[in-house]
């Protein structure tokens, strides 16, 4: 039934099972007409173009994603080509010549986890960090840690992306930590957005919730956002002229001025091809009446097909001993097995990508995402049998 809105991308791999979901999605067909009209409005816009993308593109962009995460108030959320640009500003809030305390995880994805480990080289800056295994317990144990001392920063995923294990809900473990902790709280929502069913209604005025589209949404790379809670004062230091708008026809001051909603948090100028695409496919699920929840369902019957396969191979290293998964109703989209070596997932991806199966991996860990343009009547995992 969804495959009809893939055909472009589907047409071009026919020899492949793309198990790669959760790291490159798929584009749905209406993406390759919002490239075009982007490059249309260009050249028939030129220098007015800007006034289009500001004032017709971006608010309709923000509303469609205020729909999915029932926010209260669009504006509130930002754009930028990817997700670091949104690290390094929130970590920019902060004084670095001055004791800046972080709590996080060991989990996080790298556009995170690099760059703070790099600030650490700074004698200002302390990170402690909390092993999100064993999963049982990992909620329990980052709340009772947040509260164990003033931190500046919590930073943690909705869904972990070396695992695909998820927080249970979002909402209350927001508002516990923000029970016991005055700090920035920011939550890495890439692998939740358009893949988990997220309400951000009684906790969009207390975190930042960073995404993306280059996975879930299916609008491709260059185009991520970050809901900023309505009222912040935050002055990032790491700060372009677009963090400016409102406040351009201001009289100039000593004082760097910022925009009063959620483009505080701008950098400055960027390709919104990338925005055209993720408008587009966000547009069509509306306009089908694809919501998240309809499809989370359609991936659950999926993963569930796909274990039942796996199962009759009875592979040594592929089988559910081997499987991340604490609760199959508080996961990803896509399955992590932990094998005993580095060397031993590259070597099994290769050989599955030799019978036309796409997966990924990161360390031992080898990932299977799934998708709705995937279909379980063509599942094949026989060829595990002689590899």
């Amino acid at each position: 039934m969804y495959q009809q809105f893939f055909q472009h991308f589907l047409l071009a791999n026919q020899d492949k099972q793309h198990f790669a979901c959760h790291s490159h999605h798929y584009w749905p067909d209406v993406t390759r007409e919002a490239t075009i009209a982007y490059w249309d409005d260009s050249a028939r816009l030129v220098d007015e173009k800007w006034q289009h993308i500001f004032g017709v593109r971006v608010p309709h962009t923000q509303q469609l994603i205020a729909d999915i995460l029932n926010l209260p108030v669009p504006e509130q959320i930002v754009f930028a080509p990817n997700t670091h640009e949104f690290v390094m500003r929130l970590l920019s809030c902060f004084d670095w010549r001055k004791p800046v305390k972080v709590l996080t995880t060991d989990s996080e994805f790298y556009s995170f986890q690099r760059q703070i480990k790099r600030l650490t080289e700074f004698n200002t800056i302390q990170v402690d960090v909390i092993a999100t295994e064993p999963f049982a317990t990992f909620e329990q144990r980052f709340i009772q840690a947040a509260a164990a001392e003033q931190y500046d920063m919590l930073f943690c995923s909705q869904v972990f992306f070396n695992s695909g294990y998820a927080i249970a809900d979002l909402t209350d473990f927001v508002q516990q930590l923000a029970r016991v902790s005055e700090a920035m709280i920011a939550i890495d929502g890439y692998h939740g957005f358009m893949a988990l069913p997220t309400d951000l209604s009684l906790i969009s005025e207390r975190i930042f919730y960073l995404a993306g589209s280059y996975k879930y949404a299916q609008g491709g790379e260059g185009c991520c956002f970050m809901i900023v809670p309505t009222g912040s004062e935050l002055r990032p230091w790491y700060t372009g002229w677009f963090a400016e708008f409102g406040t351009l026809a201001a009289e100039k001051s000593a004082l760097v001025l910022y925009s009063e909603d959620g483009y505080r948090f701008a950098g400055a100028t960027m390709d919104f091809t990338a925005l055209y695409r993720l408008e587009s496919a966000l547009l069509l699920y509306k306009q089908q009446g694809i919501t998240v929840g309809r499809i989370h369902r359609y991936v659950q019957q999926l993963q569930q097909r796909f274990l039942s396969l796996l199962e009759v191979q009875q592979h040594p290293f592929l089988n559910v001993s081997n499987l991340l998964l604490h609760n199959a109703n508080q996961h990803g989209h896509f399955y992590t097995f932990r094998l005993e070596s580095s060397a031993r997932v590259a070597e099994l991806a290769a050989s599955l990508k030799q019978h036309g199966i796409i997966t990924d991996y990161r360390g031992d860990r080898l990932r299977f995402g799934f998708a709705i343009y995937q279909n379980a009547d063509v599942f094949d995992l026989s060829c595990l049998k002689s590899i």
